[in-house]
C-alpha cells in the first residue's frame, strides 16, 4: 500500500560518527527518521502513519497558532480555517497536509517544493522549497520562500522535529535552552506577553526532561557554539538544535502520550521558529515579503559523542 505521507525520500551518508540515514516524506516534507551510527536522533513514526503530533513537518506560512484563525489585512478581517477545533485556533500553517514535488536529489540530500495558493484567510501566492542535507555531524535544513503575489505577503517559518538519543530514556536526558525570555500562554495556548525566564522555565543550566512539563516558546536566544537548545545524555552524547539568525525563537513541547506501538512514550520537540505564535496579530518578527522577493533561512541538528 502507498504510505499516507506519499513517497519516502531516503538519504544516506557515511560520517565520522557512523552511517547516517534520513527519511523525508512527500506530504508536509516531514523528517520521518534521522539515524547516525544506528541511533535514532529524532522520534520516528511508522511509514503506515500520518505524522503524529505534527512530527517533523514544515510549518509555513506561520508556525504554532493564530488565535481564532483571524487577523487583519488593510483593515479587513481575514478568516483562516480552524484547524485546532478544541482550542479554536488555526495551527501550523497551510502546508501540513500538502504534497511536495521533487526539485533535486542526491544520495545525501533532497530539495522539495510546495506552493501556498491564495485561499480564504490568506490571499497570497508563495513558492516554497525545503532542502534536507546530511552532513558529517547531523542534518542541515534550508527553507526558501518566494512571494509570487502582486502584493506584500506576511510569512513566518517553523518546523516540528522531535529529538531523542534513541538508546537513552528521553526522561533521563538533560535539556538546555539558551534563552532569556519566554512567552506565557492562556488556556488556548496563545501567548499574551514576553517575559524573563524564571524558575522551571530557566533552562540555561539544564534540567532533566522527565522533571518538566512544557509547551512554551523561548526568545532572546543566545546560541552557544551556534546551538540554541540541546539534549545531553549522562555519557556525554548530545543532540542539539542550531538556528541561523532568521530563527530567533524556539518552541519546546513535551508530551507523555506519543504513540509507540501499542503503548505511549515521552517525547520532546524542539521547534525552530522565525516568529512566535499569533504573529499575524501581534506582528512580532513577522516577515513581509515584497512581490518577487525571496527569503532563505536555515537550521539543523548536530550530534556529538
Amino acid at each position: 500500500m502507498r504510505a499516507p505521507t506519499g513517497e519516502q525520500f531516503v538519504l544516506t551518508r557515511s560520517t565520522p560518527l557512523g552511517d547516517a540515514t534520513a527519511i523525508i516524506t512527500e506530504v508536509a516534507a516531514s523528517l520521518r527518521t534521522l539515524q547516525i551510527g544506528g541511533i535514532d536522533l529524532t522520534q520516528p513514526y511508522p511509514e503506515s502513519s500520518i505524522p503524529l503530533f505534527g512530527d517533523g513537518i514544515v510549518l509555513v506560512p506561520w508556525p504554532n497558532r493564530i488565535e481564532d484563525g483571524e487577523w487583519e489585512l488593510n483593515g479587513v478581517t481575514q478568516r483562516l480555517d480552524i484547524t485546532e477545533p478544541k482550542l479554536h485556533n488555526a495551527i501550523h500553517g497551510l502546508l501540513r497536509n500538502a504534497p511536495y514535488t521533487l526539485v533535486e536529489r542526491t544520495e545525501s540530500s533532497v530539495t522539495l517544493a510546495a506552493t501556498v495558493f491564495p485561499q480564504h484567510g490568506y490571499p497570497f501566492l508563495l513558492d516554497t522549497t525545503v532542502r534536507y542535507e546530511l552532513v558529517d555531524d547531523g542534518l542541515k535544513v534550508t527553507h526558501e520562500i518566494v512571494n509570487a503575489s502582486e502584493a506584500a505577503a506576511p510569512v513566518a517559518i517553523g518546523t516540528h522535529p522531535f529529538f531523542q538519543i534513541g538508546d537513552v530514556d528521553t526522561a533521563d536526558l538533560t535539556l538546555t535552552v539558551h534563552a532569556s525570555t519566554r512567552f506565557p500562554v492562556n488556556e488556548r495556548l496563545v501567548p499574551s506577553s514576553e517575559i524573563p525566564v524564571d524558575g522551571d522555565y530557566d533552562l540555561r543550566t539544564g534540567r532533566k526532561v522527565g522533571e518538566l512539563t512544557l509547551d512554551d516558546a523561548f526568545g532572546e536566544l543566545a546560541p552557544v557554539d551556534g546551538v540554541v537548545a540541546q539534549l545531553a545524555a549522562d555519557d556525554g552524547r548530545t543532540i542539539a538544535l542550531w538556528q541561523d539568525e532568521n530563527f530567533p525563537y524556539a518552541q519546546v513541547f513535551i508530551t507523555r502520550i506519543f504513540p509507540l506501538g501499542d503503548d505511549v512514550t515521552l517525547a520532546i520537540a524542539m521547534e525552530p521558529m522565525t516568529a512566535p505564535a499569533n504573529a499575524f496579530n501581534t506582528g512580532q518578527s513577522l516577515r513581509w515579503l515584497e512581490p518577487g522577493e525571496s527569503w532563505t533561512a536555515s537550521w539543523g541538528i548536530r550530534y556529538t559523542v
